[in-house]
């Protein structure tokens, strides 16, 4: 680059935010017939390299109710989505916030396009508070000379966010309270990563951990395990648009799902581990069995060798009606170019989901929380390329329940996600801690909708008030000692 051109490139403007920007607005919500005042505070608060550099500014918004009279006794839940590179639009807009999108009872967006009080949010019995990691949402990075390395991956992620979460939890006076994390999809590795490096590295210690639609977190699952264990998000996807043999779609799923996971992890993977010696026999018996839960032929199957990836799954179970499945929601139906190929051209769900999610937030911004800016809210932003070496979240959650005896976790996962699948969630449940003597402590919560459950209001009610139970039975009562 010449020296005309550096010249040239340090005049650019940059469009930033000022340093802590931000706004407080006062609002009501109601919630189980009850009515009570909160308050909005959305703005920035700024990531400091080596304390003394100011390098980004992260975006939040943070949720308050005011007739609370003692702030030490209220939970406080902190808030990421995922991506990595989402926005935190999708729990704010949709599930533990004060508003949620106008979508029909299933979840599919509706026009006019717009929002709703939500009389679930859980703000009755917790404060919330939703955060942009950089370059999602409303954050940007502000100094164009740090390496970008500080902020995209598994634990450069980790590091800086839980140093942000000290800065933010002391802004507001709130070291005193019971908290809580709770992460969707990539972000339950960042919470659950959280978890250890805010106890170790900041000596802040967290109550309890919930993961909506978790991903691996680093656990292995390679080979057989991971074959085997999509076969009951296929049966449950056949099962709700009725492609399973007559015997198993006239049940109800909840008969159903118990005897896939059983044949799953207890004779599938055992049969796929044998790999080409098996028994051609054997093989045959067992593609006709997968056939039988996953809605399609045997002989596909067999062309996969026992082992069908998720994206063929979705192109082929409606291939003869001209449609293809969601990949985080099965429910929905995509229509492809050709009805050939092994994948679908696009994300049928996502797709519809952009439709509700980006004005609402948009227009939520501006008109209710009187937030102006000039930067574009970024769905997902540029976070690429992204570290994902080392990524022992699973592990460092293990080690921070270990340190913590107050720590609990729940998982929360849909059945219809074929992503990050609810068999493949309760298998990291299992081995996220392989001694057991931490089991006790886990919950796992499913429900009858995708990656999202909330956005179907059946789950919406179901899933905050898990919640709400989650908080109140791993609240230790006054005097209860931290200890084994």
């Amino acid at each position: 680059m010449t020296l005309a051109q550096e010249k040239s490139k340090m005049m650019t403007p940059m469009r930033t935010m000022p340093k802590e920007q931000t706004k407080i607005t006062n609002h009501q919500a109601t919630v189980k017939g009850k009515t009570f005042s909160y308050e909005a505070t959305t703005g920035t608060l700024p990531v400091w390299k080596d304390e003394t550099k100011h390098v980004a500014d992260l975006h939040y918004t943070y949720y308050e109710r005011k007739d609370v009279k003692n702030r030490a006794n209220r939970p406080l839940l902190i808030s990421f989505n995922g991506g990595p590179g989402s926005g935190s639009v999708w729990m704010h807009m949709a599930y533990t916030g004060p508003k949620i999108l106008k979508v029909d009872d299933e979840g599919f967006p509706v026009q006019p396009y717009g929002i709703k009080d939500n009389p679930n949010t859980i703000l009755d019995i917790a404060d919330v508070v939703f955060i942009n990691p950089v370059n999602t949402g409303y954050s940007r990075i502000v100094d164009p000379e740090v390496d970008k390395k500080m902020f995209f991956g598994v634990n450069a992620d980790i590091k800086y966010l839980a140093t942000w979460i000290n800065t933010f939890v002391t802004k507001i006076n709130r070291w005193e309270s019971p908290k809580y994390l709770i992460g969707e999809s990539y972000g339950t590795a960042r919470v659950s990563g959280l978890a250890l490096e805010l106890q170790e590295k900041q000596w802040m210690y967290i109550n309890g951990v919930i993961l909506v639609s978790p991903t691996g977190l680093g656990i292995g699952r390679e080979g057989p395990v991971g074959a085997a264990t999509r076969l009951p998000y296929f049966t449950a996807a056949a099962w709700y648009h009725k492609k399973l043999p007559p015997a198993l779609q006239q049940k109800d799923l909840d008969d159903i799902l118990p005897e896939v996971e059983s044949y799953a992890i207890n004779e599938l993977v055992p049969i796929i581990a044998k790999g080409g010696f098996i028994d051609p026999v054997q093989r045959k018996v067992a593609a006709e069995k997968m056939s039988f839960y996953a809605g399609i032929s045997a002989e596909s199957i067999l062309q996969h060798n026992l082992e069908v990836p998720t994206s063929f799954f979705w192109k082929e179970l409606l291939r003869k009606e001209g449609f293809t499945v969601g990949r985080l929601d099965s429910r929905y139906k995509g229509i492809d170019r050709m009805d050939a190929g092994n994948s679908p051209d696009f994300n049928s769900e996502l797709t519809s989901w952009l439709h509700a999610f980006t004005p609402a937030i948009n227009y939520y911004f501006t008109n209710e929380l009187d937030y102006r800016t000039e930067l574009k809210y970024n769905m997902f932003g540029p976070v690429r390329p992204w570290d994902r070496s080392n990524n022992n979240t699973g592990d460092d959650l293990r080690k921070a329940m270990a340190e913590n005896p107050y720590m609990n976790v729940m998982i929360q996962s849909g059945i219809f996600d074929g992503a990050t699948q609810y068999f493949n969630a309760k298998y990291t449940m299992w081995h996220i801690d392989p001694s057991g003597k931490l089991k006790d402590r886990f919950r796992f919560k499913t429900y009858r909708s995708g990656h999202m459950m909330y956005l179907r209001n059946e789950d919406l009610i179901n899933a905050n008030d898990h919640i709400r139970e989650f908080i109140k039975d791993s609240t230790p009562s006054k005097g209860s000692p931290a200890k084994y």
